[in-house]
């Protein structure tokens, strides 16, 4: 059984199908039909909701974290012991909620199918910032689509009902929300189970291990942004899923002196202030990784684990020479990132083995990493190529060099005959360009609906030329820049 507020009427679940998305489960068993589906794939922000979590904080003060998340992607066993708030839950004894009377007031909505996904965006940028900047309210819209009217009014609409805000209902309740929320707080494996298919909930890396051994043909579900797509995209069963978003102990971040150490249920929303604070261009490269809401529920494990070629942290984490810890009933190994994909979808991971968590070089003076995404806009879109490189130079020399790319190659790859031509060399104009050069030996790429091989083997090239012109001239530095 698994249990969760819907606003906050308690819902228990047990015989649910766990395929059934919280999407399907609002319109077609509790008759919430204002939530819509634009795409099923997570890239319209139509089907936006609101998840609330119960937070403690380093003083030991409880409070109700609100996110947005697709839930077009987002499967109902993802919700056990937290609450779902969706628009319907938004109007207060008759009276609609300020983020609401913003969007009717500014004239933010002309067909209204798009109109209820971002409220709940909205809704969420309220609850999380007192006075927000354009560039958070960009950030807390830039994954909801409107196709019939501009956002000049949408943004007006998140200034006056962000700025100046005042309480609502769910202030007002929220003593009694976290009160209930501890009450549901899962103490035991959770399990949807609808006869032949089932899903796990374990909460420690233990009962993972052991689930996982007694099921090594179940797919893991983190943040589903991936794997959800198997079901709405390609009418997919996954018979057995064990959802790991409740196993507290993969969902840290601890720094120590030499390294960083971030747990692979770990949303990416919650990698940002770690990895920015020791790379600026990872923390950028985030911001563009796709939408909030994504963010919000993807995870920086699940990104390495699908072995997607354009994957966007590979790359990075290859070049700052990332680790993985894996996990198989109690046996751990710890595998350099870069020999964890070994062929298109294929990786060193082990029959019943998951990754517990990534292990990231924390920053040095020495270090000249810088990241690079072309995608055909700026906004929650996939690489076209993803380039990360990171030099060592001394005394005018390239003592060291991890050049790694995404969409170059089956797997996100290091340049092997460029990192060569470039180590023990001086970093000038004529040995960046015979690296360039280089290139052509470590890649052969292919064309697709993204780009040509010919376009991704330039921009390879030209991003390095690019790396070596802004440190050679930092004013005219354009990080994480997009190429259309």
């Amino acid at each position: 059984m698994i249990q969760f507020l819907l606003n906050q009427e308690l819902r228990s679940e047990h015989a649910l199908d766990p395929n059934l998305t919280v999407l399907n489960y609002l319109r077609e068993h509790v008759g919430k039909s204002g939530t819509k589906e634009g795409c099923a794939s997570g890239d319209c922000g139509a089907c936006t909701v609101v998840v609330g979590e119960l937070q403690t904080d380093d003083d030991g003060r409880e409070h109700i974290r609100y996110r947005s998340l697709n839930s077009c992607l987002t499967f109902v066993s993802s919700l056990h012991g937290k609450q779902l708030i969706s628009v319907e839950d938004l109007k207060h004894k008759g009276e609609l909620h300020s983020v609401q009377k913003a969007m009717v007031e500014c004239h933010g909505s002309q067909c209204g199918f798009c109109t209820p996904g971002f409220v709940m965006s909205l809704f969420a940028l309220q609850k999380n910032s007192d006075a927000p900047d354009h560039a958070k309210a960009h950030e807390a819209l830039a994954g909801n689509l409107c196709r019939c009217t501009g956002y000049r009014p949408i943004l007006a609409a998140a200034e006056q009902s962000c700025c100046g805000k005042q309480p609502d209902q769910f202030d007002a309740r929220e003593a009694e929300t976290i009160a209930r929320l501890k009450a549901i707080a899962p103490t035991d494996i959770g399990e949807l189970n609808s006869g032949d298919k089932r899903c796990l909930v374990p909460l420690t890396v233990a009962d993972l291990a052991d689930l996982y051994d007694a099921y090594p043909q179940a797919r893991l579900l983190a943040g589903g942004t991936d794997l959800a797509l198997e079901v709405t995209q390609f009418h997919r069963t996954l018979p057995v899923m064990i959802y790991v978003g409740n196993v507290a102990e993969m969902k840290r971040i601890e720094t120590f002196d030499d390294r960083i150490e971030i747990g692979a249920a770990t949303a990416l929303s919650d990698c940002y202030e770690a990895l920015n604070a020791e790379y600026p261009d990872f923390g950028e490269l985030l911001h563009r990784f796709a939408s909030l809401q994504i963010r919000n529920q993807g995870t920086l494990g699940g990104n390495i684990g699908n072995a997607s070629p354009i994957g966007d942290s590979p790359p990075l984490l290859i070049a700052l020479g990332a680790q993985v810890v894996l996990c198989k009933g109690e046996t751990r190994r710890t595998l350099n990132l870069d020999d964890y994909f070994i062929d298109y979808k294929v990786t060193a991971r082990q029959e019943s083995e998951f990754i517990e968590k990534i292990i990231v070089p924390r920053a040095s003076a020495e270090q000249l990493f810088r990241a690079y995404k072309v995608s055909k806009r700026l906004d929650d879109d996939i690489s076209a190529v993803c380039a990360a490189f990171n030099l060592r130079v001394e005394n005018g020399v390239i003592t060291d060099a991890r050049m790694a790319f995404g969409g170059m190659a089956a797997i996100p790859k290091r340049a092997a005959h460029c990192e060569a031509a470039l180590i023990g060399a001086p970093f000038n104009n004529a040995v960046v360009e015979r690296a360039c050069a280089a290139l052509a030996e470590d890649f052969t790429p292919l064309s697709d609906f993204r780009a040509s091989k010919e376009y991704r083997l330039l921009s390879a090239q030209n991003l390095l030329r690019k790396y070596f012109i802004e440190l050679q001239t930092p004013h005219i530095e354009t990080r994480v820049t997009a190429y259309v």
